[in-house]
């Protein structure tokens, strides 16, 4: 078995075998690599450094083997996918009654900073919008602020079998700028939903929007997800099972920003994305997908990547509820993969 840090390295050198899914991925980023849609963030200045034109596709099977096509190598800041793993840290400190008493699991149509609270219990909508995310920082342990972000790491090192750094200038950025933030979190305050840890909490939080990944990173989340909790390449518990599910609800229900409910209808596969251009999302005890492209959409969705799922949903007959035949057979077009289950 390599060492974790060399897992992506070690992908890199492997000899791909040619595969039906393979070629079919090829024949997708084929397709959307060429379109011109969306914006880049430039909300602050290091995000707006992205090209246009990268582009990733990766999809690791929950019994490890691994698909890639393009960009998955680029790194870019995580944003808000962060807030899904976090959520699930915070599970695990605590457990779901005490952290659902300080952030509801509610669908929201605002936008992700919409400085509003439940009028009845004061609590954030979700963990996925910003006010929730900061609630759900709040409550990872940790001696120090040190700790609490030693652990986050070593939390996402667990799901992607590599360390990770922080993207410096994206932190300072978002922390010279997070004036809403931390109106958020005053208000939050005001209601007793987070401790008066402020600074170091907003720390923490924009911290995890700042850590680096890939596409390959996004999918292994995924996958990881999708194989109950256990990485499917290194074989380690990243999160206690009983938790996954509700990782994964949350994801589907509030995992694309104010289109979840239109992505929940259309495309079925729980996910979340973020403004750097990722989407991660997982295909329950099957697979996860990874994707990178900055141009985003209205809503702060990668274009290519919704193109990417809604494709992959329809032709492999991915969304959760669906109950016709696909047009394609998933296990069939698997065979042939990179071989990375054989490390």
């Amino acid at each position: 078995m390599p060492n974790s840090g060399d897992l992506q390295s070690l992908a890199s050198s492997i000899t791909a075998v040619t595969s039906p899914f393979r070629n079919y991925l090829n024949d997708l980023y084929d397709k959307y690599r060429s379109l011109n849609e969306g914006k880049v963030a430039d909300y602050i200045p290091e995000l707006a450094l992205a090209k246009p034109e990268w582009f990733g596709i990766c999809v690791v099977t929950a019994d490890g083997q691994m698909f890639e096509v393009g960009e998955c190598q680029q790194l870019f800041t995580i944003q808000s996918i962060s807030k899904a793993f976090v959520f699930g840290l915070a599970l695990e400190d605590h457990g779901r009654e005490y952290v659902n008493s300080k952030v509801s699991v509610e669908p929201t149509g605002e936008a992700f900073n919409s400085i509003v609270l439940d009028e009845a219990t004061n609590r954030p909508y979700n963990p996925m919008v910003n006010a929730g995310a900061i609630a759900t920082a709040d409550l990872i342990k940790g001696k120090n602020s040190t700790e609490r972000l030693k652990r986050l790491l070593e939390m996402f090192k667990r799901y992607t079998g590599r360390e990770h750094d922080i993207n410096v200038p994206v932190f300072l950025s978002e922390k010279s700028t997070g004036y809403r933030n931390r109106a958020m979190a005053y208000l939050m305050l005001n209601f007793g939903m987070i401790s008066d840890k402020i600074d170091e909490t907003l720390d923490l939080y924009f911290q995890q929007c700042s850590i680096l990944v890939n596409a390959k990173d996004l999918a292994m989340l995924a996958a990881t997800l999708a194989n109950g909790g256990i990485n499917p390449v290194t074989k380690e518990r990243a999160i206690d099972e009983r938790y996954v599910q509700d990782v994964i609800s949350i994801m589907l229900t509030c995992g694309m920003y104010d289109a979840s409910g239109e992505w929940a209808y259309r495309v079925g596969i729980p996910a979340k994305s973020g403004v750097g251009g990722g989407i991660t999302a997982v295909v329950p005890g099957k697979l996860g997908i990874g994707t990178f492209s900055p141009p985003l959409d209205a809503k702060g969705n990668s274009i290519r990547g919704i193109k990417v799922c809604e494709y992959l949903s329809k032709d492999f007959g991915l969304h959760l509820f669906n109950v016709a035949k696909p047009e394609r057979d998933l296990q069939q077009w698997l065979v042939g993969g990179d071989g990375i289950n054989d490390w």
